[in-house]
């Protein structure tokens, strides 16, 4: 039997040093086949010459600026593969990540996500994750509310997931995500390969979680979608709804220390039950650095 078709997305902005690293990584990978798919996201360090040079069998795809959302979007769109997995453009894979995920997808059918513990490496050295990143296996949509525990880089889908809960949102700057692995969880069970199989490189000038302040703004929106939805548990929907005024408490508390009343405001409507409004004043994807 052939082994079913994986799309390796890798979204890149001016990266291109890292971007090489991150493609070797894929091709050095012990599961076959797969395609690689570059979404050049309006990079101008020439990031699409180095990939027509060095990586000619790789689908290059260019366009404007758009941001990490619109970028992992056009990859999908453009996947043909029954599998989509995902690989930021600073991070690598250890040679046997697919195979390992592959294994567990092929031999249960009823699962369709699947993560794998990741080595941090911040600054060019190795440090620990805290307690508060530790990861689950099942039904972990309550884990996953105080912040993103699944990597971009670590996951696996069965592509009908997006079929059912949509992509990536393209109006969130930072914490897409978050945003999406919450609406993937409060509808699948999730299977974790507690083995470390990718190398998550931070502490650069240019990720996102550098570029904004006050990242629990995007969580709100995340949270208060989920709300909206209305579908799910009870015991779920009153999770979510603590965790919507702790993060909103947070908010408040840090605009009220920069003065700025109207955004501190925004979030008291929130605190005192106002879910209608989807607005929070947050700067647009398409300023920020993916």
């Amino acid at each position: 039997m052939l082994s079913p078709l994986v799309s390796v997305v890798i979204p890149a902005h001016n990266r291109r040093d890292f971007l090489a690293e991150a493609v070797v990584s894929v091709q050095q990978q012990t599961y076959e086949p797969f395609e690689v798919i570059v979404i050049d996201d309006g990079s101008t360090d020439g990031t699409a010459e180095m990939i027509r040079e060095r990586f000619p069998r790789v689908r290059l795809v260019c366009q404007p600026h758009r941001g990490v959302s619109a970028a992992r979007n056009r990859g999908i769109a453009e996947a043909r593969g029954d599998y989509i997995t995902f690989l930021d453009s600073d991070d690598t894979w250890l040679p046997k990540k697919l195979a390992a995920e592959m294994d567990i997808l092929l031999g249960n059918p009823e699962i369709k996500i699947c993560y794998t513990d990741e080595i941090w490496i911040r600054r060019g050295v190795r440090v620990n994750p805290m307690k508060k990143h530790r990861k689950y296996g099942g039904w972990i949509y309550p884990h996953c509310l105080p912040l993103c525990i699944i990597s971009p880089s670590s996951v696996i889908l069965k592509r009908e997931v997006f079929d059912v809960v949509g992509s990536f949102d393209e109006a969130l700057p930072a914490c897409e995500d978050y945003d999406l692995w919450l609406r993937v969880t409060a509808k699948y069970p999730v299977y974790f390969i507690e083995k470390p199989l990718i190398v998550k490189r931070g502490g650069h000038d240019d990720q996102l979680s550098r570029a904004y302040w006050g990242m629990d703004r995007f969580r709100v929106y995340a949270l208060l979608k989920m709300l909206r939805k209305n579908e799910l548990p009870r015991a779920w929907r009153l999770l979510t709804t603590e965790e919507l005024k702790k993060k909103c408490r947070i908010l408040i508390q840090g605009f009220e220390k920069r003065g700025k009343e109207q955004d501190a405001a925004f979030y008291r409507e929130i605190l005192n039950g106002s879910y209608d409004s989807l607005g929070p004043p947050f700067p647009r994807p398409v300023s920020s650095v993916n």
